[in-house]
């Protein structure tokens, strides 16, 4: 019975005492003190029933989140006995008469699980006034599949990731955290995963080179052989890749079959420096009437192993991870840039699925790397290459991407406070000193985004 009930009972009872006109003060003064008893008393019974209420909310949240978990692979019997079991293992409150506990899952606007429980609690004040038990009753609802993820891995695969274990560390945290992002998965397509190794530059695949997006200007210019005089007199020269370049040709110089190149890119820009549109440091889609826009070629010999765009292979994805290897200089931006373009589409990676508007969902980057930058496409001062980063942190950041970064410092180098400042908040950058901790991190990072697709 509510308060309001509980007064207008009272209220009954005064009226009908100020209409009597006979007993005495006695008789007068005992009646009026039952519900002035009842009333003070019903404070005392409600604050017990709001306690068993807030034990049962508390049993039914962990109720909810510990068969979230697991829903998708029980029918709707199991559903109901492991909720109703690991309910009343959590509850313990005897006050609480006809304990009724159901847990239900759909999957109708996204998976959701809803347990509910009520129960009643009897009363020892409020029976003065024919009140003899009070009904409490509560719920939970936990969705998720209504966020759906998708995230780029952005991998260092550099030569320096040869020491200390880091190489085996990163293939083992990568695999784990692959796992569980498939676990945060209730049906194909709520999670898709890129992943992007890169060194100085990035593997786009060398089946990719009669793709529109590729610029050959540089490649050409750079692979190939040359006849006729060489500039020594003595005859015939041919390149070979040994400092022959077409520039240094003085015969004919003809430029190798495209199906020669081994997958490798540059920074996009011109050939000379950034260019005015800044496509290394933005998601700007190729076009093939601006070559600043389109992916330039080059037969790097510390080529990574080859990019994977979004999917949910995962199968497909331990394999690459399996096949990663250490070599070359690092670039942190053009792995970014990548990684930023899975997401969006654009030249070697194809346009994301459409969103459904009945989902929310969030893109997010993972960047480790365990050096500072020492080369790109223009420059070879750590300085100005991280001034080029910088620009395309803010940039991902500004598009409403999170972006991780994971620095790991085994070798004594400096904090890096590009890597701190490039990751959305000062919580989201991790910096460690051992290459196991790579595991631990990642685990961290996975728990966060599978608890994304948790709504309430």
């Amino acid at each position: 019975m509510g308060i309001t009930s509980l007064f207008n009972r009272f209220r009954k009872l005064v009226q009908e005492l100020r209409t009597a006109n006979a007993g005495n003060v006695t008789i007068t003064f005992a009646l009026a003190t039952i519900p002035m008893v009842g009333f003070v008393g019903a404070a005392v019974d409600y604050s017990r029933a709001n306690s068993v209420k807030s034990a049962m909310q508390a049993a039914s949240d962990s109720t909810a989140l510990m068969l979230s978990k697991i829903a998708s692979g029980m029918n709707s019997t199991d559903i109901q006995s492991k909720g109703d079991a690991y309910f009343k293992a959590l509850f313990n409150r005897p006050e609480a008469q006809g304990l009724q506990v159901t847990a239900t899952y759909t999957t109708t606007g996204g998976s959701q699980i809803v347990v509910a429980a009520t129960a009643n609690v009897k009363t020892d004040f409020m029976n003065l006034i024919g009140t003899t038990q009070m009904k409490v009753g509560v719920d939970s609802k936990i969705k998720w599949g209504n966020t759906k993820l998708r995230v780029a891995l952005v991998l260092d695969t550099t030569g320096s990731m040869a020491d200390d274990g880091k190489m085996t560390a990163l293939q083992t945290a990568t695999k784990s955290l692959l796992d569980q992002l498939k676990s945060a998965a209730a049906t194909d397509g709520d999670v898709y995963v890129s992943i992007i190794p890169f060194s100085k530059d990035v593997n786009v695949g060398k089946s990719n080179y009669q793709a529109k997006w590729i610029d050959w200007t540089d490649w050409d210019n750079n692979n190939g052989s040359c006849s006729g005089n060489n500039g020594n007199g003595n005859g015939w020269g041919w390149g070979n890749g040994n400092n022959s370049t077409k520039a240094n040709c003085n015969g004919t110089w003809t430029a190798d079959n495209h199906n020669t190149w081994n997958g490798c890119v540059v920074d996009r820009g011109n050939s000379n420096a950034p260019s005015s549109l800044n496509t290394d440091t933005n998601v700007m889609a190729p076009d093939i009437t601006k070559t600043d826009t389109l992916f330039s070629a080059e037969q790097y010999d510390y080529c990574s192993p080859q990019i994977k765009a979004l999917s949910y292979d995962w199968a497909g994805m331990k394999t690459l991870v399996n096949s990663f290897y250490p070599n070359g200089n690092t670039n942190q931006g053009i792995g970014l840039a990548h990684g930023w373009m899975s997401l969006v589409g654009g030249g070697p990676y194809p346009a994301p699925p459409a969103e459904d508007p009945n989902y929310q969902y969030s893109k997010v980057i993972i960047l480790l790397t365990d050096g500072l930058n020492t080369q790109n496409r223009w420059y070879t001062q750590q300085s100005q290459i991280d001034l080029r980063q910088a620009t395309t942190c803010a940039n991902i950041k500004a598009s409403g991407i999170t972006l991780y970064t994971v620095q790991v410092n085994t070798g004594g180098d400096p904090t890096s406070s590009l890597l701190r400042t490039c990751a959305s908040t000062t919580d989201k950058f991790f910096l460690l000193t051992s290459a196991s901790q790579m595991v631990s991190t990642f685990q961290q990072i996975g728990t966060f985004l599978s608890n994304l697709r948790i709504a309430q």
